[in-house]
């Protein structure tokens, strides 16, 4: 007696983008000083048809939603959190700076141990190149 096979997680999300025919969906990583380029990125992968998801924080950046230093802390373990659901939400990564930090680099190992193709605006800074 055969069984049928039960579809992973992943399987059933990719299952249900090609029911609603949506587009490729890009994240892009990177370090948030490089938020300028991320937006440029976005204009140019949207341009091209895909939705795109990045960083919606800059904590580099002086805001009062993160001024408090332990409300700051809690925030950026969300954001992270947040982040790597946006990985397995995309088909792709798109990694913008010539510079990878240890948040980067993490988001990468993710993203390829979950078998996303990753692109790189500067190649040079893969660090399995």
């Amino acid at each position: 007696m055969s069984y049928p096979q039960l579809l992973t997680p992943e399987e059933k999300l990719a299952d249900a983008k090609k029911l609603l025919s949506l587009p490729r969906i890009v994240v892009i990583c990177g370090s948030t000083r490089f938020m300028t380029e991320m937006n440029e990125a976005d204009l140019r992968e949207t341009k091209v048809g895909k939705i795109v998801v990045k960083p919606g924080c800059d904590m580099k950046s002086a805001h009062e939603l993160w001024s408090d230093p332990v409300e700051a802390e809690a925030l950026k373990v969300r954001l992270d959190d947040l982040h790597r659901a946006k990985i397995r939400l995309a088909d792709e990564v798109l990694v913008v700076g010539d510079y990878i930090g240890d948040s980067t680099r993490a988001e990468i190992a993710y993203a390829r141990s979950l078998g996303k193709p990753v692109r790189f605006t500067h190649p040079e800074v893969d660090p399995d190149a």
